[in-house]
């Protein structure tokens, strides 16, 4: 029997490849450009070298946890790749969690290493007081430190390059956390192995190379940014970061940047759309717009495609658990001479590597065109949750992801999501899917966010009510938006109260609609509801 040796095994997949790889390739151009510098992949190499070894002399050890809270910046992707090349698991912060959140989440992950900009520095002090970290590491570059940081900085220029720690396959890499909307944030384990491994499926789905310039403006310590970002990076493209979303620095990094492919959800791509600039600007170089995290209203989709004719856009599905995209729709079913084959409402097939299955209550397979729980296994699954031994099994019961969305496989294989299993509404024994309700809404002139809710109803358990933000000037009757879903869906299927919204609903720490903020209020007094 063949016998694999030390050097074979140590080449098994790992984050630091990504960054051999480009320097190799691409060692003067472009890695990471934000809006403090403009790092090239032979410095991005270097840099993350020398952090790693100012983590080993804060003394970090194999498997130690560093935590970042932070806005979006070079300084974050290097953190995310130097924390592994040091032995260590980065652990990226929702910085809209509370205090409180936060350091339930730095308990449970026992990290001691926290890195901390400016923006957050009083969150990170107010979490210090009440976690034991062993040093906060002051991210901004030239603000100075606090009183007892390290300077970031200060890590890279006085440490020599250390030594890949040789981290890889189905060792810890990263932890991400979930937004913990329906009870305690879990954390949700990512090996070498499981990031290479959705990369291999995103990078020929989205189109990346060399030559691709990936615009990052969705929150990084999410999946949907990152998904998008370490791809970017084992093509040996480049990233332009900005710090958060804003819809005119977008449109201006698109034009300035000569940015090839952004992605975002579909409450980002509408702000796009209505921003002024958008038909003022450059937009030419795009070439691939990912969308996901919610469904895209068949309104907007087209309005889009009007603005932005040089862009394919791509309907991909994924979540925290599989580490990026599993499934995608190649533009090609969205264009009209193959509308009436019926794909474009999909959200595609299984991505290289990626086995979907649709289940039954029972966990039984059912027939094509049938709803049920969506599953999914392969090299890209989460080994499991943190400390969560039960909510682990459960989750991976049968080796499948079980994933809580509800959906249909056609018999081509093309995926169609139906509704999360918590935001599907039952009225009077009926089944309504909040998301065929919002479709139409968005239809209506007018209509910038809206939000399908199931709330209390003595008579029918629940009643289907609907949270609806007007554009600036529209003025939007209730009645009549009734009106037009009655003449387009099942009586049943329709709101039976409207609430009309001058402010922008609430989103999550992913851009997405916040629908369990948005629950929460009519549900507070009732047991068991689920929000």
């Amino acid at each position: 029997m063949m016998q694999t040796s030390a050097a074979t095994a140590s080449y098994r997949m790992s984050l630091a490849q990504i960054v051999r790889r480009g320097r190799q390739l691409r060692g003067d151009a472009p890695a990471l450009i934000d809006d403090d510098a403009t790092i090239s992949w032979a410095q991005f190499a270097d840099r993350i070298a020398r952090l790693a070894a100012g983590f080993r002399a804060l003394g970090l050890q194999d498997n130690d946890r560093v935590a970042m809270l932070s806005d979006n910046s070079a300084r974050f992707i290097e953190a995310c790749f130097a924390t592994p090349w040091a032995g260590g698991v980065f652990t990226p912060l929702n910085h809209r969690l509370s205090a409180e959140e936060i350091v339930a989440i730095l308990r449970d992950c026992g990290a001691r290493i926290l890195i901390a900009d400016a923006t957050f520095a009083h969150l990170a002090e107010a979490v210090a007081a009440d976690v034991a970290l062993d040093h906060i590491v002051s991210a901004t570059p030239g603000a100075p430190s606090r009183q007892g940081w390290t300077a970031y900085d200060s890590l890279i220029e006085q440490c020599a390059p250390a030594d890949d720690a040789g981290r890889c396959g189905d060792d810890l890499a990263a932890l991400f956390y979930t937004s913990g909307s329906t009870g305690q944030p879990k954390g949700v384990m990512h090996s070498h192995a499981n990031i290479l491994a959705a990369g291999f499926g995103v990078v020929p789905a989205y189109g990346l190379d060399e030559e691709s310039v990936a615009l990052i403006s969705g929150p990084l310590f999410h999946v949907g940014a990152m998904g998008l970002a370490i791809p970017t990076l084992m093509a040996a493209g480049a990233l332009s970061i900005l710090p958060r979303f804003d819809a005119a620095r977008v449109l201006e990094r698109i034009e300035t940047h000569h940015v090839t492919i952004t992605a975002g959800v579909p409450t980002m791509m509408r702000m796009l759309l209505e921003h002024p600039e958008c038909r003022r600007r450059d937009l030419s170089s795009l070439r691939r717009v990912p969308f996901g995290g919610a469904p895209m209203p068949p309104a907007l989709l087209a309005q889009l495609l009007d603005v932005m004719p040089k862009a394919r856009f791509l309907h991909s599905y994924g979540m925290t658990e599989t580490v990026s995209s599993c499934s995608s729709l190649p533009d090609v079913w969205l264009r009209p001479e193959r509308a009436t084959r019926g794909k474009a409402q999909s959200i595609g097939r299984a991505l290289l590597g990626v086995e979907i299955s649709i289940r039954d209550p029972q966990d039984n397979d059912v027939a094509a065109g049938v709803v049920g729980e969506i599953v999914v296994r392969g090299p890209c699954v989460t080994q499991g949750y943190w400390n969560k031994p039960a909510a682990t099994a459960q989750t991976l019961r049968g080796g499948w992801l079980h994933t809580g969305d509800l959906g249909r496989l056609d018999e081509d294989g093309f995926l169609y999501i139906v509704d999360r299993l918590k935001d599907m509404i039952i009225t009077g024994g009926e089944n309504v899917y909040s998301t065929e309700v919002e479709d139409v809404i968005y239809a209506y002139p007018g209509v910038s966010q809206c939000a399908v809710i199931g709330v209390p109803d003595a008579r029918w358990g629940e009643a289907v009510h609907a949270i609806v933000a007007a554009r600036d000037g529209a003025d939007i009757d209730p009645d009549a938006l009734i009106a037009h879903c009655r003449a387009r869906i099942a009586h049943y299927k329709c709101p039976r109260t409207i609430e009309m919204r001058r402010e922008p609903l609430p989103l999550s720490g992913a851009n997405k609609i916040n629908k369990p903020a948005l629950r929460a209020p009519f549900w507070k007094d009732r047991q068991g509801a689920l929000v």
